[in-house]
């Protein structure tokens, strides 16, 4: 039992080293360019592969769909204009942020299979972000506040300014923060008060940042927070039942002065009696019938 248990290990130990013969690796597996230049992948494999291992690379963008960038030793047709390989490595002539992602190199032969990955980040700094910051809040009520840059490479965190004063990410573990009941994601940059006081009144604006450039920040907005004004409600109520009042007077007054028209009131229909012609009788000019002559027995 002891000697089958020390071969076991062995045997994990040998294929967790690569030991065991066949490996792919990469001399780079993590390359960082500027957007616009050029760059290469490496990708080598051991010997045990054979003189006709297959290479092929494989391209996985930040959302997680996968293409082929090489199949059958070519560049396929997206990528045919801007790379090329050399020794199974993969060389951009110019890389764009629609690059960042995973390339995974797989190599196949005698019967055996391997891959390496080698992530690629396209420096691109930030752009000024887009802020949305409300202007006027209510005591007690919620605001939000939210911060995106689209074009940083790697994606930018946020940082937020009230007055020209940093706000912590945690601001609890600050002293002069601890009573602040605001919370902030610098990594999708949201700002939010959950029930605003009138201490959080002041200029915001957030900066994107990443090491690929300088900070870039919105342009800064005043935001207030008020107490609801309630003698103005009332005011607007007692204004709205004057106009109710005055209104109901002004019928009342012109119904009284009979300026408004009355209701025409209903005439019994008149009962027509048939009554049949004389017998005697012919038809006058108006329709009558009347007696025309008489007979003497």
């Amino acid at each position: 039992m002891l000697t089958g248990g020390l071969v076991s290990v062995s045997l994990f130990i040998l294929a967790a080293t690569g030991v065991s013969g066949f490996s792919v690796t990469s001399s780079n597996p993590d390359v960082r360019v500027k957007e616009n230049e050029g760059v290469d992948l490496t990708c080598s494999y051991s010997p045990d592969f054979g003189n006709n291992a297959r290479v092929e690379w494989k391209f996985k963008d930040l959302k997680g769909s996968q293409v082929y960038v090489v199949y059958n030793g070519k560049p396929t047709e997206p990528y045919a204009n801007r790379v090329t390989t050399y020794s199974n490595n993969l060389r951009f002539s110019k890389v764009t942020r629609k690059d960042n992602g995973v390339y995974d190199c797989e190599v196949s032969g005698n019967g055996q299979f391997g891959e390496t990955s080698v992530k690629l980040t396209v420096l691109v700094p930030p752009s000024p972000p887009l802020c949305r910051i409300p202007t006027s809040v209510t005591t007690g009520k919620a605001a939000y506040m939210s911060c995106h840059d689209s074009d940083g490479s790697p994606p930018p965190t946020y940082r937020w300014y009230r007055d020209d004063t940093l706000l912590p990410d945690e601001p609890q573990k600050i002293v002069a923060f601890k009573n602040a009941t605001y919370s902030l994601n610098p990594d999708n940059g949201n700002l939010v008060f959950p029930a605003a006081s009138k201490k959080d009144s002041g200029q915001y604006y957030c900066e994107a940042v990443n090491d690929a450039g300088p900070p870039q920040r919105c342009k800064g907005t005043r935001m207030e927070v008020r107490d609801l004004n309630t003698g103005g409600i009332v005011a607007a109520v007692i204004v709205v039942l004057l106009l109710l009042a005055l209104l109901g007077f002004g019928i009342w007054f012109a119904h009284k002065k009979g300026y408004l028209p009355k209701k025409s009131e209903s005439k019994p229909k008149s009962n027509v009696v048939y009554q049949p012609p004389s017998l005697y009788g012919g038809e006058d000019e108006d329709g009558d019938f009347k007696q025309k002559s008489s007979f003497v027995v």
